[in-house]
């Protein structure tokens, strides 16, 4: 079928096995050098997010803090363990852009020529997108479930929220909305690869709509029609992005066979 993405997927892999390249153990090889190189700047961010624990533990319980809800722990260590997970994110959020680019490194062998111009703008559309659903997510969505769950739902029982459970809370609603948001960058390579192209994208774009507001309708604390359309809308908008996208960077034949 030729519309059919793993079928494509299996040319692209096809037709990049083509290309000069290392061999197995020189891949592996790279891998450990960049997966080394990964870890030592995680491990440095760390210890400088570490000294500024206190600082971001408060930007983390700004939300909760605001609405004047108080934070418990069950276990003497509890503290502890939230302000070192709280400087290991900080510090993965610090060296994201470092590992990025050693991401880049490792699959750049796997790309044509022309492709590797896409460095810089991939970087830049991975981090604002990421920080860009962060924001989403820390300044609207956290609130509001928040205050509908604690406030509106709970208001006749008295909470008791752990230090733990709001800190995964937090992250499942950040850091999946982040994730969320490189909808673009997952459709860029999937098109750089030749698996789907912008006409692809708009044939199946009611399967989309419908998955993406299967998702708003989870992550959307508000029960009524119009707050999930809400926040759905910025989703919507990333998947036409998509499209643009995928029909910017799709790989012409010629082209790629030029930039060998």
């Amino acid at each position: 079928m030729p519309d059919d993405p793993i079928e494509k997927a299996r040319e692209a892999i096809h037709d990049r096995a083509e290309l000069p390249g290392m061999s197995l153990m020189e891949h592996l090889t790279e891998l450990r050098s960049r997966l080394i190189h990964s870890v030592v700047a995680l491990l440095i961010c760390f210890a400088i997010a570490y000294i500024f624990h206190e600082k971001l533990f408060g930007i983390i319980t700004f939300p909760i803090d605001s609405l004047h809800y108080e934070l418990n722990y069950t276990h003497p260590t509890d503290p502890l363990n939230l302000y070192l997970k709280t400087s290991l994110y900080g510090g993965a959020i610090i060296a994201a852009p470092y590992i990025l680019y050693q991401l880049w490194l490792f699959i750049s062998p796997g790309m044509y020529q022309n492709e590797k111009k896409y460095v810089i703008p991939f970087m830049a559309a991975t981090i604002t997108l990421f920080f860009g659903g962060a924001w989403f997510g820390y300044h609207w969505v956290l609130p509001s479930a928040l205050k509908i769950l604690i406030g509106d739902f709970g208001h006749r029982f008295h909470p008791i929220i752990t230090l733990e459970d709001y800190n995964n809370f937090f992250l499942s609603i950040i850091f999946g909305l982040g994730i969320t948001f490189e909808l673009p960058i997952v459709i860029f390579f999937l098109a750089i690869f030749g698996i789907v192209d912008g006409k692809f994208l708009i044939r199946h774009a009611r399967y989309a709509i419908l998955i993406i507001f299967v998702i708003a309708a989870i992550i959307c604390p508000l029960p009524d029609a119009l707050s999930m359309t809400l926040f759905a809308s910025p989703m919507l908008v990333l998947y036409a992005l998509s499209i643009v996208v995928a029909f910017v960077v799709a790989p012409k034949k010629k082209e790629l066979t030029a930039g060998k």
